[in-house]
């Protein structure tokens, strides 16, 4: 990190009205290491900036704002795809945390809540939160799949609208008409 943030911060150090503030910068060889971990071509910026604090008698709130700059490989092509990110982050600490129990658990609407821990570390947060940022499949513009057409030697290769379910009644309705 080019800053002098701490990276890693207790959680009992945050009580009554005692808030932390950070700014994160990974310096170059931070983000090469990032961007190898997550599979991305190059992560030339990335910033992540908030605050931790105390939320009722016990529980702890990460309010962050996520900016930066990556490069990702076109799932069709592999040429580089840019991508801008700024995204809030918001992750709520609760000191009662308890594990839901039974066979079937209802997921809860907001999925920011999580237990406790002795120490956040703000670098872990911040990767998870560029992980869940970026496009899950970026696509370079004009990049098309295309359609993979495979066939017996000899025989007519199906095709998209050979394979609808109603293409074989179609068929049928135009043969009973002749």
């Amino acid at each position: 990190m080019t800053d002098h943030t701490p990276t890693r911060i207790r959680t009992a150090d945050l009580t009554g009205n005692r808030r932390r503030s950070f700014d994160l910068v990974p310096d170059a060889a931070a983000r090469d290491a990032l961007a190898k971990d997550l599979g991305l071509i190059a992560l030339p910026m990335l910033r992540f900036t908030g605050e931790l604090r105390p939320s009722g008698r016990s529980d702890v709130v990460l309010s962050a704002r996520l900016t930066g700059q990556a490069d990702q490989a076109c799932i069709v092509t592999l040429a580089p795809v840019p991508c801008t990110l700024d995204e809030q982050v918001t992750r709520s600490y609760i000191s009662d945390w308890s594990e839901p129990e039974g066979e079937e658990i209802e997921m809860p609407e907001d999925d920011s809540r999580e237990p406790m821990p002795e120490i956040v570390d703000l670098t872990e947060v911040m990767a998870e939160a560029l992980a869940l940022a970026l496009p899950d499949y970026p696509r370079a513009p004009g990049a098309e799949l295309g359609q993979a057409v495979f066939a017996a030697p000899g025989t007519a290769p199906l095709g998209d609208d050979d394979i609808k379910p109603f293409a074989g009644l179609a068929a049928l309705k135009d043969k009973l008409k002749n």
